[in-house]
């Protein structure tokens, strides 16, 4: 039901991402939060703002729900040429990325100042 997905509860996160361009310990500190706080989780957001060199990575949650153990998967997609209009390429990248996870609850997508593209599934751990 659409209703278990709605929250009201955000966490930031910042941090730098890791030499091979991916989360990193961020992504740990996130699913450390979520157990820790015993946290429903429901949605990522990411953005990488490379004019700082940061990553922003947000978790939307409820608390008094049913804690579950949750894991951020980042999955580089290459390069992508976003200014065309055939996303066909993109698409299957994304679904041969989300072939290989199990229990995806939401996605996010990130792009480097290199113009690599990284996938962020947030999956059920459980």
């Amino acid at each position: 039901m659409i209703s278990g997905q709605v929250h009201d509860k955000f966490k930031v996160f910042v941090g730098t991402l890791a030499a091979d361009q991916t989360l990193g310990p961020l992504a740990d500190e996130v699913a450390a939060f979520a157990a820790g706080g015993r946290v429903a989780a429901k949605s990522i957001g990411v953005e990488y703002l490379e004019s700082l060199g940061r990553v922003v990575v947000t978790l939307g949650y409820n608390e008094g729900e049913e804690h579950y153990p949750v894991r951020l998967h980042c999955v580089p997609m290459g390069k992508v040429d976003i200014l065309s209009a055939d996303f066909a390429a993109m698409e299957a990248a994304m679904g041969a990325a989300s072939a290989q996870q199990k229990n995806i609850i939401c996605h996010e997508l990130y792009l480097t100042g290199t113009g690599d593209f990284y996938m962020v599934f947030m999956t059920h751990e459980g």
